[in-house]
């Protein structure tokens, strides 16, 4: 799908995340600056298979992010590294170029103070983001980013067997130790514990 106007994207964020807010909006924003620095105008179409976001934060604007580039994790073109940061970066493959975007802190203070008669910051920042130029709400880097072949949409590898639970390992993700392959939770990586 082409891009569209943000009040179209407003809807079908609204719709994907479950509600509208300023984190929304900001994201859809910051979609929008990056393909246009890009100069992607399809990116949902025509362009998907040249485009992998790398998302900085697990909030509300990661999932407005998807709804303008159409990047999923299932899809394998949607990255996260954890920094807690209002941050991504859009690589474009085929050129083999990428701009991070960050939100600048002073966005929010720059929100109150343009619309200090609307009550409640998360309404004041919804209204400055539709309208605050981009230079305003973002910091750009172009910047180069190397994802290993094993990271891109499409790669296919076999199977890899973990040596101590028997639970299959995908996309070369599994560690070696003592000369077998094992799972990164069996190798110490563990998020979860027993009950």
């Amino acid at each position: 799908m082409p891009l569209q106007p943000l009040a179209e994207y407003e809807l079908l964020a609204a719709q994907a995340h479950g509600h509208l807010c300023a984190g929304q909006i900001l994201g859809l924003r910051m979609a929008l600056h990056g393909m246009t620095l890009l100069g992607l105008d399809d990116p949902a179409g025509r362009d998907r298979k040249r485009l992998v976001c790398v998302v900085e934060i697990d909030r509300c604007m990661t999932d407005a992010i998807g709804v303008v580039t159409g990047c999923r994790l299932g899809k394998r073109a949607l990255k996260f590294r954890d920094f807690g940061k209002a941050a991504a970066t859009f690589c474009d493959l085929q050129e083999n170029r990428a701009v991070r975007i960050a939100a600048r802190e002073s966005a929010k203070e720059r929100a109150g103070a343009l619309y200090p008669e609307i009550a409640g910051r998360n309404q004041q920042q919804m209204r400055a983001y539709r309208e605050m130029p981009d230079e305003e709400l973002f910091a750009i880097e172009w910047v180069r980013v190397t994802l290993g072949v094993e990271e891109l949409p499409g790669y296919k590898a076999p199977r890899v067997v973990c040596a101590q639970c028997g639970e299959g390992v995908s996309f070369r993700r599994e560690v070696v130790r003592e000369g077998r392959p094992v799972c990164r939770a069996c190798a110490g990586e563990r998020y979860y514990g027993p009950a």
